[in-house]
């Protein structure tokens, strides 16, 4: 019974508020993230921005100084990841070795890019709405990996 108490004692992990990336200039960063995707900017403050993602962020902080990370990377999660991987082809930028869709920004950065519609992770109506993705829907292995989870979720 204590091992249970021990447990209840914790915090539980709701998810991911924002991911901070080391840039070597936000300008530049703006400029790269922004031939990629359609970019909200939160706020600016000195040598960081902030780029809405809905009810999260990712803070760009001009400071990288070390080089690239061989395997630690971040997922984005886009409404089509194929039209990700055309502005790369577009912009000159190669895609890492794989099936997925995943790149190096210049500063070494590892971005893994995931389709809202092909993975657990949801937001909430309201949330969706609020960024103009009413039209997003998740396939059937998603909702059934969502369903065995006890996360009930009404397409359409």
């Amino acid at each position: 019974m204590a091992a249970v108490k021990e447990l209840n004692d914790r915090a539980r992990l709701v998810g991911i508020n924002h991911v901070a990336l080391e840039v070597g200039s936000i300008e530049e960063a703006l400029s790269f993230y922004g031939q990629l995707f359609d970019l909200s900017l939160r706020g600016r403050s000195g040598k960081m921005a902030f780029i809405d993602l809905g009810d999260q962020f990712i803070n760009l902080s001009e400071s990288r100084t070390q080089g690239p990370d061989e395997q630690r990377h971040f997922g984005l999660v886009v409404d089509d990841k194929e039209k990700v991987r055309r502005r790369l082809k577009q912009a000159g930028i190669k895609t890492l070795p794989g099936q997925g869709v995943e790149f190096r920004d210049p500063w070494g950065n590892r971005v893994q890019i995931v389709e809202y519609a092909n993975i657990q992770f949801t937001k909430h109506k309201a949330v969706l709405e609020g960024m103009g993705c009413t039209d997003l829907h998740k396939s059937p292995a998603a909702i059934e990996e969502l369903s065995r989870k006890g996360i009930a979720i009404k397409e359409g």
